[in-house]
């Protein structure tokens, strides 16, 4: 994968030995006895011994300890993590994914601009466009996923930023991202990009000239269905803005949480191994089954986009969907039903798996051409073997 932008410094690393990195990023340094993981300061408050040096850590509060809300030991350790893995400026951590995202928009929307969403967005996502967007008075257009290039038709004269999610909540579509970047450089416009799927270990967003990189670092990073807890990593041209929105929104990340996504960093890369490893196990069985009409996992031809996906990603995380083949609108509801190891959950990325029902027709556009009721699987860390066996019998059930 070749990048196409960002730092070289930040390059350089994160397409090295990333597994080193997650273990030894933001750790204690010194030349006496250190702790292994930075000490967890519980603080709201700092104080100083002297106005000369409250007022010194004013003009720094996100670099030095100065008030729980912009910061603490525990949370700079985190940010500086995430930072070094996506080879970004900075990162800031949010109290959940979806507070990351709304202080990414309202970085950069103002009153009377065009705001660009994938349709397969996140539907937390689709919700703050429609209701508080469009009490900023901020129109969002939501565009087709597999628009790459061709998303030129759709920008405005005031087109600020182009949201892009791949791939995409339920369906799984994985947008041609360095097409769509490369339109908006050359048209002066922002990019984000959802990337909680895939991590940083399998899609690195800012190599490719994505301004924001944001995750709901509540799944795969934190990775135990915990904690909530959101991150933001920028290019330095976008840092300051986000920043200041954060601090507006006041969307401080807890310390306990901070600690924990620092933590799960740290087991990232074999949790992920294990993840991708059976997922694709269990989709590629699920695909021969006669009970299903499609599987929507990026690694599969079938899923919309599979192309994007091979050319730039260098794995697969272990969620997807599938596309039941019969019409019966309660057969969805026997299979979830009779599911035994699958709970029915919001949320993912942790080390159990889960099920829940997904319905791409409520989107805006009307791509979406349905075979069958959709399913998505979260795929856990249980044996494989047994989550086969799981599925099976609840197929039976149809």
């Amino acid at each position: 994968m070749g990048p196409a932008g960002g730092s070289a410094e930040g390059i350089a690393l994160v397409t090295g030995k990333l597994a080193t990195t997650l273990v030894s990023t933001a750790r204690p340094r010194g030349t006496g006895i250190t702790s292994v993981n930075p000490p967890l300061v519980r603080a709201s408050t700092f104080v100083f011994d002297t106005l000369a040096e409250f007022e010194r850590a004013a003009k720094t509060p996100f670099d030095v300890p100065f008030y729980g809300r912009v910061g603490t030991p525990t949370t700079f350790a985190f940010e500086e993590a995430m930072a070094e893995i996506e080879g970004g400026h900075r990162a800031i951590a949010t109290s959940s994914g979806v507070s990351a995202i709304s202080a990414t928009l309202l970085a950069f929307l103002r009153q009377g601009d065009h705001l660009l969403v994938v349709d397969t967005v996140y539907e937390p996502v689709r919700r703050f466009c429609n209701r508080a967007l469009t009490r900023m008075g901020v129109e969002t257009s939501f565009y087709d996923p597999a628009l790459g290039a061709g998303l030129a038709d759709l920008i405005r004269p005031n087109t600020r930023l182009i949201y892009l999610e791949s791939p995409g909540s339920g369906t799984f579509d994985v947008q041609d991202v360095p097409a769509i970047v490369a339109l908006a450089q050359a048209r002066g416009i922002r990019t984000a990009i959802d990337n909680t799927w895939a991590t940083p270990l399998f899609f690195r967003p800012l190599e490719h000239g994505v301004d924001v990189s944001i995750h709901a670092a509540t799944k795969y990073i934190v990775g135990h269905s915990d904690a909530m807890l959101g991150v933001v990593t920028a290019n330095a041209d976008s840092y300051d803005d986000i920043r200041r929105a954060t601090q507006d929104l006041g969307a401080c990340a807890g310390i306990e949480e901070c600690n924990l996504g620092l933590r799960g960093l740290r087991t990232l890369g074999v949790r992920l191994k294990r993840h991708e490893e059976t997922g694709l196990t269990l989709a590629r069985w699920l695909a021969g089954r006669p009970e299903v009409a499609r599987v929507l996992h990026p690694a599969l031809p079938s899923c919309p986009g599979h192309e994007y996906w091979a050319r730039d990603f260098d794995g697969a995380a272990g969620l997807f969907s599938v596309e039941l083949a019969s019409r019966d609108p309660e057969a969805k509801r026997r299979f979830i039903d009779a599911l035994q190891h699958f709970r029915i959950g919001f949320s993912w990325g942790g080390y159990e798996s889960l099920v829940l029902p997904m319905h791409p027709e409520s989107r805006s556009l009307p791509r979406w051409q349905a075979l069958g009721p959709v399913v998505r699987l979260q795929i856990g860390l249980e044996d494989a073997d047994d989550l086969q066996a799981d599925l099976e019998q609840a197929l039976g059930r149809i």
